[in-house]
């Protein structure tokens, strides 16, 4: 029972070497309403606990009695508010519960010399003591890993009333028994408390650090290094990297440190830096996913432009003459992976990009006419609105230059002018999707809440509270 609260406290943390781009932060506060929420769920379940028999023999002077305590339930606990702290010498955890109490019933069988009786018992077990340390750190996948540094347990008295049978015999002999059965409960406890907290551990070991996002990216997510505590936190760096799953190809750039400023105030804090999101766009890039191709079929028909020469011959004279009456398609990708960065309130957004066009002959085949570098630069804002990632973007700079050309040199001024006069309304349907939002993820027996978000140099940091949510099964 007393290791649960430390199973549940670790699941709710849940969150040297290279520098992470991920950091999470568990705070004392989020220790202290975790220890309360597990505290709260054991005492719940500790009615339907049935313990494991108890046997023994007891010598009586006038001969030795073998008991066994079978069927052993909860009935009452007294489960005081235990104790969880940050332990910084072991670089983990220390628990304790001071004056646990419980009352339990169950059956009992006797083998005295040629006597054999069974009967039912009442038991009280008063002042049950119980400190625990544990260890947190990190294997070589980059699992978190947690390992039992001490325990001690103390029972202070055991009470037993036992009914039915020849009981008038053997109830004056309880003093015997107490001494034996407290024993017994008192060495059961630490090695329960370390399987616990070896089952724990194999879960741990068990557990993803390397997610698919969809088929095209996977996200690396192991420890960096080892967990760090002091008083008031617990810090996990994770690698927080994302790769193509065609080419694993690292990027030519390296995430920074970055440190996430002291915010007691919530229960969890996470910090997301600039390399985490620009390895993803890496990592789109380096597989070739991030290009589109338009034609004509997907420009509104009220358009004051259509993809084909005649309408391009505004901007390309020459156009319409060499290739009269045919449609056209653009290919639209990107020259370099395009680069986030971020600053105090604000995300900006550097792209250089690329348009080729082709004309479509009458037997399909398509035909180079120019290519076009298109560099631009974009900076937004995102904030937490009612539990939703909101976002709001805007251009700030946009140009057109010639870089090939199979229909001869032409002036891109025009085109360039053209396209910054559409991009209002570009940017307005953009943005009218995030403002939309996106819901922030819900677990199903949690929730995020009081969140805020704030753009830091070269990082985003977020803090939150979180919420338990009642349900019929509990935890799991």
């Amino acid at each position: 029972m007393f290791p649960s609260v430390i199973v549940v406290l670790l699941l709710i943390s849940l969150t040297c070497g290279e520098n992470p781009a991920v950091q999470v932060i568990l705070t004392n506060k989020g220790l202290q309403y975790g220890k309360n929420v597990g505290a709260g769920w054991i005492q719940d379940k500790l009615e339907l606990i049935t313990l494991p028999d108890i046997s023994g023999g007891v010598d009586i002077v006038i001969g030795t009695i073998y008991y066994t305590l079978t069927g052993i339930t909860i009935t009452k606990c007294d489960f005081p508010e235990p104790s969880v702290e940050f332990y910084e010498d072991t670089t983990g955890f220390k628990t304790s519960i001071a004056g646990l109490s419980v009352a339990l019933t169950g059956g009992w069988r006797t083998n005295f010399g040629a006597i054999h009786d069974r009967g039912s018992f009442d038991m009280a077990i008063f002042n049950v003591d119980v400190t625990s340390v544990v260890e947190l750190g990190k294997d070589p996948d980059g699992h978190l890993s947690i390992t039992s540094v001490s325990c001690d347990a103390q029972v202070g008295d055991v009470d037993i009333e036992f009914h039915g049978g020849a009981s008038w015999i053997f109830q004056p002999f309880v003093k015997h028994f107490k001494g034996r059965i407290s024993g017994e409960i008192e060495e059961r406890i630490c090695p329960n408390v370390r399987e616990s907290i070896v089952n724990l551990e194999y879960h741990l070991q068990a557990a993803n650090v390397s997610f698919d996002v969809n088929e095209d990216i996977t996200f690396d997510l192991p420890l960096t290094g080892l967990p760090v505590i002091d008083a008031s936190s617990l810090n996990l760096g994770l690698k927080g990297e994302f790769y193509s799953t065609k080419t694993h190809e690292e990027p030519p750039f390296e995430a920074q440190s970055f440190t996430m400023p002291e915010q007691p105030g919530y229960m969890l804090s996470m910090g997301l830096s600039e390399f985490t999101l620009n390895s993803a766009s890496y990592g789109y890039f380096s597989a070739g996913l991030l290009q589109t191709s338009i034609n004509d079929s997907m420009i509104p028909p009220g358009s004051p432009m259509h993809l084909n020469t005649s309408s391009m011959g505004r901007f390309i004279p020459q156009l319409p003459k060499m290739f009269p009456g045919l449609l056209m398609n653009l290919l639209v990708y990107a020259r370099e992976a395009p680069l986030f960065s971020f600053h105090p309130g604000a995300v900006k957004l550097d792209f250089q990009g690329a348009v080729k066009a082709f004309a479509i002959q009458p037997n399909g085949t398509q035909t180079p006419l120019f290519k076009l570098n298109v560099d631009s630069t974009f900076s937004g804002k995102v904030w937490i609105a009612d539990d939703t990632l909101k976002g709001s973007m805007g251009m700030n700079n946009f140009t057109l230059t010639l870089a090939a050309s199979e229909v001869g040199t032409f002036k891109t001024d025009a085109m360039e002018s053209f396209a910054k006069m559409l991009s209002p309304v570009v940017m307005a349907a953009v943005n009218k999707k995030l403002g939309i939002g996106v819901a922030l993820p819900r677990m199903k027996q949690a929730q995020l809440i009081n969140t805020v978000l704030k753009i830091e140099e070269g990082f985003i940091a977020i803090s939150s509270d979180a919420q338990v949510l009642p349900t019929d099964r509990g935890f799991n």
